[in-house]
């Protein structure tokens, strides 16, 4: 009989174990980010490179969550490396102005029209808590509306309508009178919520794919039509690209979307796998933080904090774009692995499992009722359960890491046979829950 995924989980990683032991007695729930723990316990990671991740025992791992979907050219890329080594020998934290922020702007702004000034952060939470403030500034309106399913950070401006049913997702939160939530991909039902923001609405605050609410697309016409009404209620249109921005071309998604957004926030791609965030806009709308033209009264005050547009970030960021522009041809590449995973994951999973996703993003959905994901309600009434499952086998058993019921993203160091190994360990999946092991 073959050993259960748990127990070959615990011979395979006494180490990590006993380090996550270890961070627990210093750290809640031993982790620095909720998502990052799983049952039994998380594997310690000692070293990455490429699409490979190694553990505390030595156990490698083909990853698929690449650093938060953060690592397009895969992990510890040569390019990116040359640049932080020549930027740390410069030093790695001025605290004023550095070259490196300006030709990180400049490379931004080449493809992502929006851009016409940017401002830096170390995350892209404080991104979007600072779009949010100045939507609210420029408009003079105190509501931001968002879509729910929609994962924004962990600032409290939009910390709400995440996690199904979309209601609270935290105590200590408020001021959730001031968020309206909007059901994903459904125009109509969306404007009659906007509408009960009345002359209020700030901004709405929208991913073109949501990462944490399913992988799942936007439609273009919901977009447009987002964009349309805020247009005719004089509220600005804020796109986080965090998760999309660089992932499917150089630039952003909203370009072949038709759309023209007065915000655009970026960070992970952007950012080179290091701390960045990024707040993009049209400079009518950005000289709202001018502090040399506006007083305390009439200003948004965006720090940006203590490391923000630090030289380290601003170098792998640039070294990664520039990395991405010369290679573009990248984008094809991936995104067919992307499509070969989300086809094979659906064939090997025999039918329990529909999969979405664009480009070299994908997701499986165990669908109670074999019916496609077109939104983030779809997605959530899925089995959750049954998906953290698949991934925490595939961690166990395979070697195959998947943050257990999030996303997969394929890197450019990723290679179609790693996306035949992880189609076979679905059909190996597939053919337990057959057999009816537990």
């Amino acid at each position: 009989m073959q050993e259960d995924a748990e127990a070959a989980y615990r011979r395979r990683t006494p180490r990590s174990r006993r380090l996550h032991a270890a961070s627990s007695r210093l750290h809640v729930n031993g982790v620095h980010h909720n998502i990052r723990h799983f049952d039994p316990y998380p594997f310690v990671a000692v070293s990455a490179r490429a699409q490979r991740m190694t553990d505390a025992d030595s156990n490698r791992y083909t990853d698929y969550w690449m650093g938060h979907w953060s690592l397009i050219l895969g992990h510890s890329p040569p390019a990116v490396g040359r640049a932080l080594a020549a930027q740390l020998a410069r030093g790695w934290m001025h605290g004023t102005l550095s070259k490196p922020s300006i030709e990180l702007s400049e490379e931004i702004a080449r493809s992502v029209r929006v851009a016409e000034k940017t401002r830096y952060t170390a995350s892209g939470t404080e991104a979007v808590m600072y779009a949010t403030r100045i939507a609210r500034a420029r408009t003079g309106r105190r509501i931001v509306a968002k879509v729910g399913g929609g994962w924004h950070g962990y600032a409290s401006d939009v910390l709400k309508s995440v996690n199904w049913p979309f209601g609270s997702e935290s105590r200590g939160v408020y001021g959730e009178r001031n968020i309206v939530t909007i059901p994903h991909n459904d125009l109509e039902g969306s404007v009659r919520a906007l509408r009960r923001a009345g002359r209020e609405l700030a901004c709405i605050v929208v991913e073109p794919l949501l990462g944490g609410g399913g992988c799942v697309p936007c439609t273009r016409d919901y977009m447009r039509g987002l964009q349309e009404f805020a247009r005719s209620r004089g509220a600005l249109l804020v796109l986080d690209e965090i998760v999309t921005g660089f992932r499917f071309r150089h630039g952003c998604l909203y370009p072949t979307m038709g759309l023209d957004p007065d915000i655009v926030t970026l960070g992970k791609i952007a950012g080179g796998g290091m701390p960045m965030g990024a707040m993009c806009g049209k400079d009518e709308v950005m000289q709202v933080a001018n502090t040399s033209e506006f007083g305390r009264a009439s200003r948004s005050y965006v720090g940006g904090g203590t490391f923000s547009a630090n030289p380290a970030s601003m170098a792998a960021g640039l070294a990664t774009l520039r990395a991405l522009r010369s290679r573009a041809s990248v984008y094809e590449r991936i995104g067919r692995m992307g499509e070969m995973a989300r086809r094979g994951l659906e064939r090997a999973l025999d039918g329990r499992a529909v999969t979405t996703g664009r480009g070299s993003l994908f997701m499986a959905h165990f669908s109670r009722d074999g019916q496609p994901v077109r939104s983030a309600g779809d997605a959530a009434r899925c089995d959750a359960g049954l998906l953290r499952r698949f991934h925490f086998e595939m961690i166990a058993r395979d070697g195959i890491f998947f943050l257990p019921g999030k996303l997969g993203a394929v890197s450019a160091a990723h290679t179609p046979a790693d996306v035949r190994a992880l189609v076979r360990a679905a059909g190996r999946f597939s053919a337990s829950l057959r057999g009816g092991r537990a």
